[in-house]
């Protein structure tokens, strides 16, 4: 059992940057694909970013294409870079642990779960 803990969401000022962490329980969490969601207010969890085993990504959505950036460590840390952030990308981030290698964009391609941070953008 993978037990991931999601940090660094606050409020911000739309422009500025925040970095979000994703850290395991597991010094064997670099066998796992690594994803993060996001789930606004009155909506459905949303695909955000993926970075796989061997530290490739998957196509960002769009919504968020240019402006973040995902990386890990290879011990127990994937982390989510976002910069140039905006009202719309307020929502409480999860990230989620795949055991394939590549991990996906569905919910369901994911086994374990954060229980996310907050990310509050607004002037």
């Amino acid at each position: 059992q993978v037990q991931l803990i999601e940090s660094g969401g606050e409020w911000v000022r739309p422009g500025d940057s925040l970095k979000l962490s994703c850290a395991a329980s597991e010094r064997t969490f670099g066998v796992y694909a690594v994803g993060w969601f996001r789930q606004a207010p009155g909506k459905e969890r949303e695909f955000v970013a993926a970075i796989s085993r061997w530290g490739g990504t998957t196509p960002f959505a769009d919504s968020v294409k240019g402006r973040f950036g995902i990386s890990r460590d290879y011990q127990n840390t994937v982390w989510l870079e976002m910069n140039s952030l905006e009202p719309e990308d307020t929502a409480v981030y999860y990230c989620a642990a795949s055991p394939s290698e590549n991990g996906g964009l569905n919910s369901y391609e994911y086994d374990y779960w954060g229980q996310g941070t907050q990310v509050t953008v607004s002037s």
